[in-house]
């Protein structure tokens, strides 16, 4: 079906994107994942190509524009180019809201420009050993002593935890608050008491540095509270939205790019002197997977064009979020089996998809926490 939702800027948008994975991403990528951590010169390289910062005021460096339709080309195109180590996503849309929503003017331009051009990489350190999606479980600590907080704690599964240049740590300010005693406190590099643990071995994704975080005793400025002291709860609920519909994009992206590359090799590939495709069971299996993937579309699309309209609320962005990462895990499931053997070896793009997105059911909230949101809106 002929996609509706995207005007001339959008597609001259994605022929940039393409040219810059093409030249900057693509030719160094296979090093990238070897040595388990993207160089800086393709964060440089994409705050070049204006690929930073999309809706950041223009004044800071940024695009100035809050549609997120821009958004989803990005995370099509880096998902369709099997390259998700480059988390261009992460740094934009989930990090880029509560530095352009919360931030202070002198906050702003601190941390704006870098942001936008490259030089300052982010990351937001939320999850910890004992704490994922239960926020009220959260023991990292922020205390205030009068001229600055002393923060102590340690976070783990940190995505761009080894290149980021500012990390937005979620820690407790009022010890018995729960939930509702949490602050962003923002850390930057340098901080004496701040420290990286190590580049987590991941089974997918190798590239995308992903590691624990240690607080010992830093001493971060008042300054730098992000936000509403105790106010973190209410801001990470505000955002969510936003990062399930990214992985949710990348999801059916994901889906719809194995698609297209298992119906042609089914249609090259031989067995018992003719090709896959003309086995009834194949021609089942790829009209099963199509039909679902062309319902999910029809579904993210109106979610894109909701939420750039801002009217997308957070049960429907849980909708996406599940549904799409399941039929993306689905869909690489049976596309690795109809490759048989093949599929099972790392130089063919299935068994790398199959590997590197099957975190998108967990992170963002698990399946099962998007049901548990459903289910609460629906029957409350």
């Amino acid at each position: 079906m002929q996609r509706q939702i995207f005007t001339e800027e959008h597609d001259a948008f994605r022929e940039t994107v393409r040219a810059f994975l093409a030249k900057e991403v693509l030719p160094y990528y296979e090093q990238w994942e070897q040595d388990g951590i993207v160089s800086r010169d393709a964060w440089l390289a994409a705050g070049r190509a204006g690929l930073l910062g999309l809706a950041v005021p223009e004044e800071y460096g940024g695009g100035g524009s809050t549609d997120f339709r821009y958004s989803a080309v990005l995370a099509e195109e880096f998902t369709r180019a099997g390259a998700p180590g480059l988390a261009i996503g992460l740094h934009n849309d989930i990090i880029g809201p509560y530095l352009t929503g919360l931030a202070t003017d002198e906050q702003k331009q601190r941390w704006l420009p870098g942001f936008c051009s490259g030089e300052t990489i982010t990351a937001i350190a939320m999850t910890e050993p004992g704490a994922g999606s239960d926020l009220q479980a959260i023991r990292t600590t922020a205390e205030d002593k009068g001229d600055h907080w002393l923060l102590n704690g340690s976070k783990t599964f940190i995505s761009n935890g080894i290149l980021a240049d500012l990390v937005i740590v979620v820690a407790k300010t009022t010890p018995d608050g729960g939930a509702k005693g949490l602050s962003l406190i923002v850390v930057e590099r340098g901080a004496e008491g701040f420290e990286r643990g190590r580049n987590l071995d991941k089974i997918g994704q190798k590239s995308q540095d992903t590691a624990e975080l240690f607080f010992n005793d830093v001493r971060v400025p008042k300054a730098n509270l992000l936000g509403e002291l105790d106010g973190a709860f209410l801001h990470l609920m505000t955002n969510l939205a936003q990062e399930r519909m990214g992985i949710a994009v990348a999801g059916i992206a994901a889906a719809e790019h194995l698609l297209e590359i298992t119906t042609q090799y089914v249609k090259e590939r031989e067995a018992f002197g003719r090709p896959l495709s003309k086995l009834q069971h194949i021609r089942f299996e790829i009209a099963e997977m199509a039909t679902e993937c062309a319902v999910t579309r029809t579904f993210l699309d109106r979610c894109i064009v909701d939420h750039s309209d801002g009217t997308l609320d957070a049960v429907h962005a849980s909708m996406a979020k599940w549904w799409a990462t399941e039929l993306q895990k689905r869909v690489a499931d049976r596309c690795l089996q109809l490759h048989g053997g093949y599929g099972y070896m790392s130089e063919y793009k299935v068994a790398k998809a199959f590997t590197d997105g099957r975190i998108q059911t967990i992170y963002g909230g698990t399946t099962e926490i998007m049901k548990e949101i459903i289910g609460r809106s629906l029957l409350a």
